[in-house]
């Protein structure tokens, strides 16, 4: 593989591992001390369910680009009203919620694109006796 192609090939897995990670941090706040050391972990592991869909998204992407990008654009997308409605009910900040908006979705629309440019690019660089290989039944 070429330079090019390797660094766009680990780029949207390195970006996605690295946004899946500051999703996770925000369940760090089931710890509180009125609760018991169980009902804590409960409520841990409550608030890392979407943390554990992204994961199974990013092992179909890691072995799908095509069908893993648009999912992630997709998700980036289909959050986006939600969050900013979430953010703005909370702040009543147009600005903010628009801030949070580019920290939490944005990056993984930027995967999505980036899985697909990857596959893309592989599919281009695939040697012809590969593609006429790939073609035939």
């Amino acid at each position: 593989m070429k330079v090019s192609i390797k660094i766009i090939h680990w780029l949207p897995r390195v970006i996605c591992i690295l946004a899946i990670l500051f999703i996770s941090m925000f369940a760090l706040d089931a710890f509180n001390h009125e609760k018991t050391i169980w009902q804590q972990i409960g409520d841990f592991l409550m608030h890392l369910i979407p943390s554990f869909v992204l994961i199974v998204f990013l092992i179909i992407a890691w072995k799908r680009e095509f069908i893993g990008g648009i999912i992630f654009i997709l998700i980036g997308i289909g959050f986006s009203p939600f969050i900013f409605m979430h953010n703005y009910n909370m702040n009543q900040s147009v600005s903010m919620s628009l801030m949070i908006i580019l920290i939490i979705t944005i990056p993984f629309m930027i995967v999505g694109i980036l899985f697909i440019l990857s596959h893309r690019m592989k599919k281009k660089n695939l040697p012809s006796s590969t593609k006429n290989h790939e073609k035939s039944p």
